[in-house]
């Protein structure tokens, strides 16, 4: 495979990493593989630019990304529009794509798995249009992001103390709003305090992220109307892997779902793969099966499922 390799030098990890020794590494281990590589380190206001620009050479199969949760989803909305390949080195707080699609979380070890890895189709989400890998949120979410972004921090640990600070705000003034939603057939008005939708349902990880990304279908949460130590019963419930088993939580699995907030206010935010956005007053989700081409060593679950009903 030709591929183009883009790390976000201010991405995590590499902030620490002698990039030169590593993009070195990651040269021996293409090449070695039998691919052809170019590895460019760039800052993280170039980061989206030099995708872009990667993706429309000719000849290029493959996208090699290397950052945060935010580099990442970038990554694969170019992949997916531009239809080629991506590999993926998270070198973020979370990582979570790269947690569903089994990725070693060591940025050495990754590109030592993504160098000897196949392509394999996988779902990639959007709402209205707008493509994420993880979960769409508004509520609970949204208010702590927002708290977290009004913090100063310069490191991994300074952003987790400061996601801690935030959930504890979060907990003490819980939001409530009102959402009308259509999910195949099944309608209804409910006032909620959260709302999530992600890319294939939730696993039992306190993380929250899809154990399998390759089901072909959102996973839809909502939360009924919270007081503080309801929120904190729920935080509980999530470090305890008892998402479902929350008595505020409804969760459901769908394929396109569409929301209608009635009392719309233009201060209202949504979080989008980790990034705080503002939230359109309608909103349309979908789910686009296996059109996301990625990289990674392992089979997805569902053609194990197929392979061992084929007898193969």
């Amino acid at each position: 495979m030709n591929l183009y390799a883009v790390f976000n030098r201010d991405g995590g990890t590499f902030r620490t990493t002698d990039m030169d020794a590593y993009c070195a590494h990651a040269l021996r281990a293409f090449e070695g593989a039998g691919h052809e590589i170019e590895c460019h380190v760039v800052s993280g206001d170039k980061v989206v630019e030099t995708m872009e620009k990667a993706a429309s050479l000719s000849g290029v199969d493959g996208l090699i990304a290397g950052g945060g949760d935010g580099t990442i989803s970038a990554a694969s909305s170019i992949a997916w529009k531009s239809g080629i390949a991506l590999g993926i080195v998270p070198a973020g707080t979370m990582n979570l794509f790269a947690r569903s699609l089994k990725i070693p979380l060591d940025i050495w070890e990754a590109i030592d798995v993504l160098s000897r890895s196949s392509v394999r189709d996988v779902d990639i989400a959007s709402a209205n249009g707008r493509s994420f890998v993880h979960q769409f949120s508004a509520g609970l979410h949204a208010r702590m992001v927002r708290y977290r972004n009004s913090m100063h921090y310069a490191s991994r640990l300074g952003k987790i103390r400061a996601s801690t600070r935030a959930a504890i705000g979060v907990m003490l003034n819980p939001p409530e709003f009102e959402v009308e939603f259509n999910a195949e057939g099944k309608s209804g008005v409910r006032r909620v305090s959260a709302i999530s939708v992600s890319n294939n349902e939730f696993g039992t990880d306190a993380l929250m992220y899809a154990d399998d990304v390759t089901k072909g279908h959102l996973g839809f949460y909502i939360a009924d109307p919270l007081t503080p130590a309801g929120v904190a019963k729920l935080t509980l419930d999530i470090l305890r892997g008892r998402l479902k088993d929350n008595e505020a939580v409804t969760a459901m699995t769908v394929t396109e779902l569409e929301l209608h907030f009635p009392r719309h206010r233009k201060d209202v935010r949504c979080v989008i793969d980790g990034e705080l956005l503002p939230m359109e007053r309608d909103i349309v989700l979908k789910i686009h099966a296996g059109e996301l081409k990625v990289l990674v060593d392992q089979i997805p679950q569902k053609e194990i499922a197929e392979q061992q009903g084929s007898g193969i």
